[in-house]
């Protein structure tokens, strides 16, 4: 199987559906020749058309208001918003328009849009272009929430959230961007709202999101040489949670380690801890369960600081030792 990077394989993803639905169709700033800001869409105007590849004004309010509009009249619009930190200015077509119309019209009127945006730090890019504000978008009835963290993920995910006919906030880490994993040529659908056991172990779960997944593989392959066997379940979906993967692993474990990228305080970790907490899997637990997230601040320019914010491979490990009792 051939091997591209998480980039390549939104893009394809796209340019698949839109070959085979007319109807679909991008919108966004900067998404036409100049390729988006992150060059997601590079080369996509030229097979598709500035008609179904649209360059918008900079107002966010306006791409997702144009979207919902779209929507409602039969077409499946995709819109790029260059920031996840820029979903706050679009919150009232997002939160009060797309999220509740279904529900408002008695299922007469649906809302099948996508709104993909990069999130996450690390780049560099401070505080008001390096947030992960993923658990206020969680918190609405109406909205579905996609964390891919590899190639294959993202495109399966990106296919599922096209065919749905309700809004999906699809978020892209900026990190991931040039990693790589195998990923079919043709297309396929990953079910929204199921995880995935990224590793498997008996000692301690760990359930991570996007880039967190990866971190936790280091940790758990540093963890390894200790002795210690960790299981990582990527969620892949927040909205839908796959809670009877979760619960069955910490049932088997005993142990648990949530890590986001995220603010700790109202993260979506807080969410997980209290669905375990409810559980059977309670019964199951011979430790606390341990959260790990964002510092209670913004986004540092400083790089050591930047780094500082979010949880490391190192802070990883230190929380399974802990719940262990071995650190």
């Amino acid at each position: 199987m051939r091997e591209i990077t998480y980039l390549e394989a939104v893009r394809e993803a796209m340019s698949q559906e839109m070959r085979e639905n007319d109807d679909v169709f991008i919108l966004g700033e900067d998404i036409g020749v100049y390729g988006g800001a992150f060059g997601v869409t590079r080369g996509m105007i030229e097979e598709f058309g500035p008609e179904r590849v649209r360059n918008t004004p900079i107002s966010e309010s306006g791409i997702a208001g144009a979207a919902v509009g779209s929507a409602l009249t039969g077409m499946r619009p995709i819109l790029e918003l260059q920031f996840s930190d820029f979903i706050t200015i679009a919150m009232d077509q997002l939160v009060n328009q797309a999220a509740k119309i279904r529900y408002m019209y008695g299922g007469k009127g649906k809302v099948p849009m996508v709104l993909r945006t990069p999130s996450g730090s690390g780049t560099g890019a401070a505080a008001q272009h390096s947030q992960s504000l993923e658990a206020w978008v969680a918190h609405v009835p109406g909205l579905k929430v996609v964390q891919p963290s590899t190639a294959y993920d993202v495109k399966g995910l990106l296919k599922a959230a096209m065919d749905d006919d309700n809004p999906v906030v699809f978020y892209e880490h900026k990190l991931l961007y040039k990693t790589k994993s195998d990923v079919p040529e043709e297309p396929y659908s990953i079910p929204l709202g199921k995880a995935d056991i990224k590793r498997e172990g008996t000692d301690v779960t760990i359930v991570a999101t996007a880039i967190m997944v990866h971190r936790a593989l280091e940790a758990a392959e540093v963890l390894e040489k200790d002795g210690i066997s960790v299981e990582v379940i990527d969620p892949r979906t927040l909205v839908p949670l796959d809670e009877e993967t979760i619960v069955k692993s910490v049932s088997k474990t005993g142990r648990v380690v949530v890590v986001h990228e995220a603010v700790k305080r109202g993260g979506y970790g807080g969410e997980i801890a209290s669905m375990i907490a409810e559980s059977e899997a309670f019964d199951y637990l011979d430790a606390p369960i341990k959260r790990l997230g964002g510092a209670s601040s913004p986004i540092p320019y400083n790089p050591e600081l930047e780094k500082s914010h979010v949880p490391q491979v190192e802070d990883i490990v230190k929380a399974v030792k802990e719940t262990l009792n071995k650190a």
